[in-house]
């Protein structure tokens, strides 16, 4: 109902009038509803009923006039408490420094034709859902209650009107502010007691140390514990919880129970020779404890470790609740909780936030909800919100979800509260993420070590007006009457005491470093360096594989298998039998079968992973008519363990975080992240350098991720030929990675085996072939996925090192351009070796390969890269310019270049055929 329908309502209106029987009982109640007013109104209308009735024309002009206003008034009304919905968190009162206060025209009444008197009326506000009073004063004053107060609520996006009204009805009728017993305001006091005199005790016993203080939102501490609390009630099983560096200090003393002995170790620094060339600072660090509820239940909780990229750590945490999740076989997504705390500047600037959010409805994603708490300190290190973002908040980004997003003042802890309730029972309710964007300031700068009254000094003027959130809590519970004086200062007292007591121990206590160790799942995994003598069996009964092939390639009867694709699978089950060789994908489907029938699980994923971007994989099969989906890894055997591929979203570092999130509660089966070009991991380097290369030594952490990264130079431009190898080779030290490129089928079947069969566990670099996936001569026998293991380095079975002038020694592709190179030039003295595992490949394993080789032969290291890409730059400061002082070592490449190729193929044609030229110049 609109202005455009008072023509109508005039005639039903008058219709009423005359007899109520004549309209329908919707319109009959709808025009009570507005005539309980009072006495006079009513005379008024008696008046006009019965003047109506006798055919009064002026009298009938007023029961119009007054069926008008009705109409008018309802119309208004309607607007302005959508407006209210829609808008009122402009002008909440969310901000504790007062600095972000905005207006709303919208909300004034008089833009609606309402006036003071409008207000008084007496008013049927039944037809308003949740809102009730007497008059429509009384109904704006509970939506100025609900919207406009200490929280402000933005939810009117969301499409679902059923979610809409689950949140409308849970916050209008209590006004937004649930009713809190005694004994949950004073456990939110306690908890802001424990945030603040942990800051105050740190601060004074460290003076000038970086702790990245939580002053000034130190209500994230009750918010978690309430949070936690909450879970506890959902019966939740884990939290798995990530954050950046402000706060977490507190966070580990005060939710996650870390001793405040280590703590304080961590800034005396007593054993400077115990993280020589590694560990972390104190305030990236994770932890994991069990927590208890007040119900005397308990739960795991775990804290991530996160580097300094403030947001990247959220596909991580994301990543390890999906594959908790999967330990427990919970399919409703609800045994385990992902609860992330961001910074405002962070969360609006990085792009992996919308990366993450993107992920969380994606059904190979999904966790059943992430709870997003975002600490608003209203400034960046220095940046002011208007120089940092383009969009009013900081949270605007999440609006690309369908969920609510709630504002609070985080000097109010009872509204803090409310909203934790709200917010994890709408997780709970519709399995999806929900915001919490908690505004608060930082007391003092970026760091303890800042000036922030350099760039902020309006800010700071009314920072240093401030008392602590707890002090103004404790204000509110003593004139409540729930908190006595004394009380207050004895539990003060007892923190204080009891911090005092754990610095004292660091001065007593013999130093013990706080190392978590690897349990549970990871128990019988190692890491450190590789070991020297791997015994692991990779080889598989060639009966065995033959009987998985046939099973790989058995269609069910009534599906429609792509006509094109009838060939390649009759190809298979010919190579089931013998009769042709296996091939790149086939020795791939083999590896995954024979793993996941001996009871290991399986994760792929990836932009274009189901089907394989070079159209070679198809492990997912579509009916040609109905569309319909066949997964053969999935119907291999009643009892294998589980197989899950993927279609990636456009994403890297979201993606790539994920996988390496699940790959870490995953040490038992095969996790792998798939590029769709090699270099596509650029997007994703954060993860790389400060996760998959780095956590083991930092922080003692193991994974066994895969990365398959197509390489090889075939004259498809820059971005498509290489995956940068050199920047994985400058990363690469003290075993922490494998990089791996196989060259045959068997060699891929037993890496990845390998990978997961032995006990060592390291991230896989493995450079996968594009070209080759169909190259003739890049086919195995059956047999060699039988009997043979992965090797480093495969040897040239075709020259005999007595007879070799020369030896050439490459990687990849390129050892198949030098070989049919030979062939054209009818060289029998020129061997080939090639090094399939680029690192870790000690000195002695790569001079074992040449020892039937005369001492003092040239060895011309082979790449298709430019000479300051590739392996070579690894290779020349590893080396130098000779091996072992027994061979002298030259470099056969693309002259140094800033980009990886040409665009041309017909550049790219002349430029390998320079490469074979020099690879057999004077020969």
């Amino acid at each position: 109902m609109n202005t455009y329908s008072l023509g109508y309502i005039d005639d039903l209106y008058v219709q009423y009038v005359k007899d109520p029987e004549s309209v329908s009982p919707g319109w009959r109640r709808y025009f009570e509803q507005f005539l309980v007013a009072t006495d006079e109104t009513t005379a008024k209308l008696t008046e006009a009923a019965s003047a109506a009735a006798d055919g009064d024309g002026q009298t009938l002009g007023n029961v119009t006039e007054h069926a008008l206003w009705l109409a008018r008034m309802q119309d208004q009304v309607d607007q302005l408490v959508r407006e209210y919905r829609v808008r009122g968190h402009l002008v909440a009162q969310v901000d504790p420094l007062g600095m972000a206060q905005k207006g709303c025209p919208e909300l004034n009444v008089e833009s609606y034709g309402l006036t003071e008197d409008d207000l008084s009326r007496p008013f049927d506000s039944s037809a308003l859902e949740n809102v009730q009073g007497r008059t429509l004063n009384d109904v704006l004053q509970q939506l100025r209650n609900t919207y406009c107060r200490n929280i402000g609520a933005q939810f009117m996006h969301i499409d679902n009107r059923n979610i809409r009204d689950w949140l409308q009805r849970r916050m209008e009728v209590g006004e937004n502010r649930m009713p809190l017993s005694h004994e949950v305001q004073r456990r939110i006091y306690s908890r802001l007691a424990d945030a603040t005199i942990f800051e105050e005790f740190v601060r004074r016993k460290f003076v000038g140390a970086k702790t990245f203080s939580l002053e000034g939102a130190e209500s994230l501490i009750p918010l978690l514990d309430l949070a936690l609390e909450k879970c506890g009630q959902h019966n939740v099983k884990e939290v798995v919880m990530a954050m950046a560096h402000r706060g977490r200090l507190n966070v580990l003393a005060n939710i996650f129970k870390k001793r405040a002995l280590n703590i304080f170790w961590s800034f005396d620094d007593p054993d400077p020779q115990l993280h020589r060339g590694g560990g972390d600072v104190r305030y990236h660090l994770g932890y994991s404890s069990d927590w208890k509820t007040a119900s005397g239940d308990k739960m795991h909780i775990s804290l991530c470790f996160n580097p300094s990229h403030l947001e990247y750590v959220n596909p991580v945490a994301l990543g390890r609740t999906r594959c908790k999740q999967d330990r427990y076989g919970d399919t409703k997504r609800q045994d385990v909780v992902t609860i992330l705390i961001h910074g405002d500047a962070a969360f609006a600037g990085e792009g992996v936030v919308q990366e993450t959010l993107n992920l969380s409805q994606l059904k190979a994603y999904h966790t059943g909800g992430t709870l997003h708490v975002v600490i608003n300190n209203q400034v960046g290190f220095t940046t002011e919100p208007r120089e940092g973002r383009s969009t009013t908040y900081a949270t605007d980004i999440a609006k690309m979800l369908q969920i609510p997003i709630f504002h609070v003042n985080g000097e109010d802890p009872e509204a803090v509260a409310q909203v934790v309730n709200l917010a994890m029972d709408f997780r709970r309710e519709f399995h999806s993420d929900v915001v919490i964007d908690m505004y608060a300031y930082r007391r003092w700068g970026h760091n303890e070590g800042d000036e922030p009254r350099f760039t902020q000094p309006e800010m700071y003027r009314e920072i240093d007006a401030r008392q602590s959130v707890r002090k103004s809590y404790r204000k509110r519970l003593l004139k409540l009457g729930q908190m006595t004086d004394e009380e207050a200062k004895e539990l003060h007292r007892k923190r204080q005491d009891k911090l005092e007591r754990e610095f004292e121990a660091t001065r007593t206590v013999p130093f013990v470093p706080d190392v978590q160790s690897l349990g549970g799942s990871w128990s019988e995994y190692v890491g450190g360096p590789e070991p020297e003598n791997d015994t692991v069996v990779t080889g598989v009964d060639k009966k065995r594989l033959s009987e998985l092939l046939e099973t790989l390639t058995t269609i069910p009867q009534e599906f429609n298998l792509h006509r094109k694709l009838k060939r390649p699978y009759e190809q298979r089950r010919e190579m089931a039998a013998g009769k042709l060789p296996v091939d790149w994908a086939t020795g791939e489907a083999l590896a995954f079968a024979t793993l996941l029938t001996e009871g290991r699980r399986i994760r792929l994923t990836g932009q274009d992973s189901e089907r394989g971007t070079f159209s070679q994989r198809h492990a997912v099969l579509h009916d040609e008519e109905s569309g319909a989906i066949y997964t053969p890894l999935e119907n291999l055997a009643p009892d294998q363990a589980k197989f899950e591929i993927a279609n990636s979203p456009l994403s890297e570092a979201g993606v790539l975080g994920f996988e390496y999130g699940y790959s870490l509660d995953c040490p038992e089966g095969l996790c792998a992240w798939e590029a769709q070009f090699g270099d596509f991991w650029n997007c994703a380097q954060v993860i790389v350098d400060q996760f998959i290369a780095s956590a083991e030594d930092k922080w003692n952490r193991l994974s066994g991720l895969v990365m398959l990264l197509p390489h090889g130079f075939e004259g498809q431009g820059p971005e498509h030929c290489s995956s940068r190898v050199e920047r994985f080779l400058a990363m690469a030290a003290e075993h922490n990675i494998q990089i791996c490129q196989p060259t045959t089928p068997a060699q891929y079947f037993h890496l990845l085996r390998r990978q997961v069969l032995r006990r060592w566990r390291k991230p896989l670099i493995c450079l996968t072939p594009k070209s080759l996936l169909r190259h003739p001569l890049v086919v195995s026998e059956l047999k060699d996925l039988e009997a043979q293991q992965f090797r480093k380095i495969l040897p040239d079975t075709q020259v005999s090192p007595d007879n070799a002038r020369r030896i050439l020694l490459c990687t990849g592709k390129v050892y198949y351009d030098l070989l049919e190179a030979r062939k054209q030039r009818g060289l029998e003295d020129v061997a080939i070796l090639r090094i399939e595992q680029l690192y870790p490949l000690k000195q002695h394993e790569l001079m074992s390969s040449f020892g039937g080789y005369a001492e003092g032969k040239d060895i011309y290291w082979v790449q298709e890269e430019p000479k300051n890409m590739g392996a070579w730059p690894y290779l020349k400061l590893n080396y130098g310019d000779q091996l072992g002082e027994r061979f002298n070592l030259h470099c056969v490449s693309r002259v140094e270049s800033a980009s990886p190729s040409t665009g041309s193929m017909r550049t790219h044609k002349l430029e390998q055929e320079e490469l074979l030229e020099a690879a057999f110049a004077s020969l």
